[in-house]
């Protein structure tokens, strides 16, 4: 395991997710099949990949494993490969802190290693006492503000305190809307290096929604090579997610292992492209002009594939209500929402005839 740089493949449950994505939105009904599943699993653990994220834990009465999502920490664990190496952690992640905190077992060894959990914006305290509890179970906790750039300095200094304090393996800055630059990167890192303890490390997830992921996590590492930190980068094979998807793990292997004598397997990252290149025809993730325009106007992505999909707005039609969009809908999208603007939309034209 590259102590200074671990690269998170996040493929099963970012991938996961945006199958989900898809099949809500009428965008395409597929999931990953039991044999996809097992095969990623194995083409990750054969890559030595640092750490392989196995897929997401919601508490639900649908079965969601085609899209791997699990019931509990028990159900993601079995999807751990028998060969497992002892260089190489494996995790699942909390979509929040919903889970009852006592049916959550205490970490052994037959367990995955660490949990990331994402960090609910309107239960900001609620998600770090849940963050707590997990470290005090015995798990690695990765702590996952989603759309980091909507925080201010008080809650941001709030988790590097909570983080410290629970001992955290890794605090994260996730760009989940795909307009972070270079800048802020280079700003969120500062800060993050300055309040955490040593040991903890930094962790980016980068989303593409303007074809930045990759630069931005160059620039990343670059600045992270100032500081003794470890950091954490997360990647998905083919850039496989929600949305217009992240950066790519076939682009980044090569990279990390030419500039920093990373010891990864190539060819078992190529056997998983061949895995997950047969979902590439259902158009669920990648970039597109759908996809860049809420990220210019820092809104969800999810208003500008339903005025897209449902209904069947043009890129002009889409930018119009995107740049005049009111700031309490801006982050949280939702079916009604979305209504709302394009009624609004509407009544505005007609009033302008």
């Amino acid at each position: 395991m590259n102590e200074k740089i671990q690269l998170l493949d996040c493929t099963l449950r970012d991938g996961g997710l945006g199958l989900e994505d898809a099949f809500i939105n009428n965008i395409a009904d597929k999931g990953f099949s039991q044999g996809d599943l097992k095969e990623l699993a194995s083409s990750l653990q054969a890559s030595k990949i640092d750490i392989v994220e196995l897929g997401s834990i919601q508490l639900t009465n649908d079965d969601k494993t085609r899209f791997a999502i699990y019931q509990n920490v028990e159900e993601v664990s079995r999807s751990i490969p028998n060969n497992k190496s002892k260089n190489q952690m494996f995790v699942g992640l909390f979509r929040g802190p919903d889970t009852p905190i006592d049916d959550i077992p205490m970490w052994n060894p037959s367990l995955v290693d660490g949990l990331r959990v994402i960090i609910r914006y309107s239960e900001l305290q609620k998600s770090l006492d849940f963050c707590t509890a997990l470290s005090r179970k015995g798990y690695k906790v990765f702590v996952q503000p989603m759309l980091t750039m909507r925080y201010t300095d008080e809650e941001i200094d709030l988790m590097i305190r909570s983080a410290n304090a629970m001992k955290a393996y890794a605090l994260y800055f996730v760009d989940s809307y795909g307009y972070m630059d270079e800048e802020d990167v280079k700003r969120l890192y500062s800060i993050y290096d300055r309040g955490l303890d040593k040991d903890i490390r930094i962790g980016f997830h980068a989303h593409n929604n303007m074809n930045l992921a990759y630069s931005n996590v160059k620039t990343f590492i670059s600045y992270s090579q100032r500081s003794e930190r470890n950091v954490i980068i997360d990647s998905c094979v083919m850039g496989m997610g929600q949305g217009a998807g992240n950066l790519q793990t076939e682009l980044i292997v090569p990279y990390l292992t030419d500039k920093f004598d990373a010891e990864y397997d190539f060819e078992s990252v190529l056997r998983a492209c061949e895995t997950i290149d047969s979902y590439l025809e259902h158009d669920i993730w990648g970039y597109s002009v759908t996809r860049l325009l809420p990220a210019i106007h820092k809104t969800a992505y999810k208003y500008a594939i339903a005025f897209r999909n449902h209904y069947k707005l043009s890129f002009v039609e889409i930018n119009e209500i995107l740049e005049t969009i009111p700031e309490e809908y801006r982050h949280r999208y939702t079916k009604e929402n979305a209504l709302v603007l394009v009624q609004k939309n509407c009544t505005e034209k007609t009033d302008n005839l």
